[in-house]
């Protein structure tokens, strides 16, 4: 984990001990693949949001939108006080994302929707003849919801090579393992037999991120799927792996400061 990461990662503590709350293990396992996002990938313009040659991004597991937040914090799309302002009752930014707030696209606090939003912009867009793309980031617990396999249905048919699913699997989710909850595997097959072509990639190497985002698509006629493997909660150790810290509450200074330690100490 490079120092970026790290810098990252210790934003998101700081900004989760101002505001005394949020989902710190699914944030933490997002942020290699944001940061590729949005180094490397997207089309943006932070100045001006709703440029229609933009690229699309619809983070769909809305509650890890820590991550999401320090990026556009850092991109210019928002202050670093609204930053701070995350869970405040005047604040600019909610414990999931909104599309009152610049560069999101749409409100994602009830899981289980993003891909079907994605597929119908995506759909609009290959209708305008737009050259522009769209991507998702999904929770591996989200995935065992049926409308995000309603929604792949009709990627897959209508062959929306400008579409990305990314799913976030980390093996955990809110309340156990996902494997043993919703039973995922075979995952990548799933998403084969729904006429995605897929990849499988360490969702926290940057470059192989990076090499793996550049080969999009990954066939012509398909839209793509990236199933990156990460760690919940990667970064602080006693967190990694952890369902207690999907969600915290009430941090103390102590707690705060341990948790800094650990992700400059962190080497793995």
């Amino acid at each position: 984990m490079d120092q970026r990461s790290k810098l990252l990662r210790k934003k998101i503590v700081d900004v989760l001990h101002s505001a005394g709350r949020g989902h710190i293990g699914p944030s933490l396992s997002l942020v290699e693949i944001v940061r590729v996002l949005y180094d490397s990938v997207l089309k943006y313009n932070s100045a001006s949001p709703e440029h229609s040659d933009r690229d699309r991004f619809i983070l769909s597991k809305g509650h890890g939108c820590l991550a999401l937040y320090v990026m556009l914090e850092e991109k210019g799309f928002i202050t670093e006080d609204e930053l701070f302002s995350f869970c405040r009752f005047d604040g600019l930014l909610g414990g999931h994302p909104t599309a009152k707030i610049p560069g999101i696209e749409f409100a994602t606090g009830s899981l289980g929707h993003g891909l079907s939003f994605a597929v119908g912009i995506a759909s609009a867009l290959k209708i305008d003849g737009s050259s522009s793309k769209v991507f998702t980031v999904l929770g591996d617990g989200e995935c065992g919801e049926g409308s995000v396999w309603e929604a792949a249905m009709s990627a897959g048919k209508q062959k929306l090579s400008s579409l990305t699913a990314i799913i976030d699997y980390n093996k955990l989710q809110s309340y156990g393992c996902t494997e043993q909850i919703s039973g995922l595997e075979p995952f990548a097959d799933k998403w084969k037999s729904f006429g995605f072509a897929v990849k499988e990639v360490d969702g926290h190497n940057v470059k192989e991120l990076e090499q793996t985002f550049t080969a999009l698509p990954f066939q012509q006629d398909k839209p793509s799927a990236i199933i990156c493997h990460t760690v919940k909660g990667k970064g602080i150790p006693f967190a990694e792996g952890n369902p207690a810290w999907h969600h915290k509450t009430k941090m103390s200074a102590e707690e705060h400061e341990q948790m800094i330690k650990c992700i400059e100490d962190y080497d793995a």
